[in-house]
């Protein structure tokens, strides 16, 4: 498989996602249906066929009184084991040694020391010890346990700025049942935001994102660490501004950048992962939501139907394969979808590069003692307008698969915006 696109078909990157969504029944496109392998006669399998169960939580074991998956096991045995079947997808890309040119683009930041794919979300709390990456606050826990979530529901804001080390020695879990349905584990299909930035930022306007979406987008989107107490927050109050232009201009109105690029001077943005907003701009977004396409159904032995909860891409499950057929027909969506990943990548590296020839040219410029601070200025807007665009689509997690509209218009942008910088550089040596 090419370059990013085993890790990234799976939406992994980082942190949170749907994999505490299968208990919940809240999804849209209802006559999406799901077909059982050897199902025989009964015919396909639909939606109604699960039956959600209302029971009283077991006694929390956690220290903070989580109700952890161990707690759960013994109701949803099968739910419980999936999810940990997590730890199988322990597929490691590093990005900067298959992109070297990341290394000069992000000079003065964390990513330029290490930047590799995210694992399993059995591998969170793991993978965010050993990172080279530095992390001096508790922020950084953000999405990788529960119970840094319920530390935050129980405290309040402070939290993000205490010491790394101090919070991570109360952390007890991975992703768990709690990132997505609360202490209450799902019972009646239910999903509970359980991220306190997700409702502060978008307040009413989160009732017109799918449940199971918002509940994996509760980290796999764009955020910020805010200035004033380090608090993790999404960059905009709705789906209308969830587009890069509209974030871009977001972070300008506050005056926000992530890091200033000694080399430069360009006050740098720093993308995360904004899989929710690229796909809730897409044309699947209709009828689809994460867990359509990442959490196959499947039946335990004694007949009860549930969401597996080991996430997989909807390109390795014949399952969910099926599912694309409601749309495609009989297109080879293997092929279909390999062939937008491979495009979107060529691009990628392009774009990546040309962007890194002009990040150098423009040190250069700044180290000459030549340039007017002004006309400075006016290229390092270009960068961080170049570097922003690029970055979005670098670090979406499906390679263009969610959208790739908005890849391919991030990376044009991101192309204009070199080409007008470069030209400021070449009339001045000119």
């Amino acid at each position: 498989m090419d370059k990013k696109q085993r890790i990234k078909l799976i939406g992994a990157g980082a942190v949170v996602v749907a994999t505490v969504l299968g208990l919940a029944g809240l999804f849209t496109g209802g006559k999406l249906m799901y077909h059982l392998q050897n199902r025989g006669e009964l015919g396909p399998l639909s939606r109604s066929d699960i039956q959600y169960l209302n029971v009283e939580a077991p006694e929390a074991t956690g220290r903070d009184g989580t109700v952890n998956a161990s707690d759960w096991a013994a109701v949803y045995p099968e739910i419980v084991a999936t999810m940990g079947d997590n730890s199988k997808n322990s597929y490691v890309t590093d990005y900067l040694e298959e992109d070297p040119y990341l290394v000069n683009i992000y000079e003065g930041y964390g990513f330029a020391k290490d930047y590799g794919s995210a694992r399993g979300h059995e591998y969170t709390l793991e993978d965010v010890h050993k990172t080279q990456r530095p992390h001096a606050k508790a922020n950084c826990l953000t999405c990788k346990t529960p119970n840094f979530a319920k530390l935050v529901n129980d405290q309040g804001v402070g939290v993000y700025s205490m010491p790394f080390e101090e919070v991570e020695a109360m952390m007890e879990e991975n992703v768990s049942c709690y990132t997505c349905h609360g202490n209450d584990a799902g019972n009646g299909g239910a999903l509970v935001v359980t991220h306190s930035y997700v409702n502060k930022a978008l307040g009413e306007n989160a009732a017109a994102i799918d449940p199971a979406t918002l509940s994996c987008g509760q980290c796999h989107i764009e955020y910020y660490f805010t200035p004033a107490d380090s608090e993790t927050m999404m960059p905009y109050d709705g789906v209308a501004a969830m587009t890069p232009e509209a974030i871009l201009a977001y972070y300008d109105s506050i005056d926000f950048a992530d890091w200033t690029q000694e080399s430069t001077g360009t006050r740098l943005l720093k993308a995360q992962h904004p899989e929710m907003e690229t796909f809730l701009s897409g044309k699947h977004a209709a009828l689809l939501n994460c867990a359509d396409c990442h959490m196959p159904m499947e039946m335990s032995e004694d007949g009860a139907v549930y969401h597996s909860h080991l996430l997989v891409s909807p390109l390795e499950n014949q399952m969910l394969l099926e599912n694309c057929a409601t749309c495609h027909g009989d297109t080879d969506m293997v092929k279909m979808v390999r062939g937008i990943q491979d495009r979107v990548t060529a691009r990628e590296t392009e774009v990546g590069n040309a962007l890194s020839a002009m990040k150098t040219a423009l040190a250069d410029a700044a180290a000459s003692g030549t340039w007017a601070e002004e006309d400075l200025e006016a290229v390092r807007r270009l960068h961080r307008e170049a570097q922003w665009f690029f970055d979005f689509c670098y670090v979406e997690n499906s390679e263009g698969a969610h959208n790739s509209e908005l890849s391919m218009r991030c990376l044009d942008t991101a192309e204009a915006k070199i080409g007008e910088a470069m030209a400021l550089l070449d009339a001045e040596d000119a």
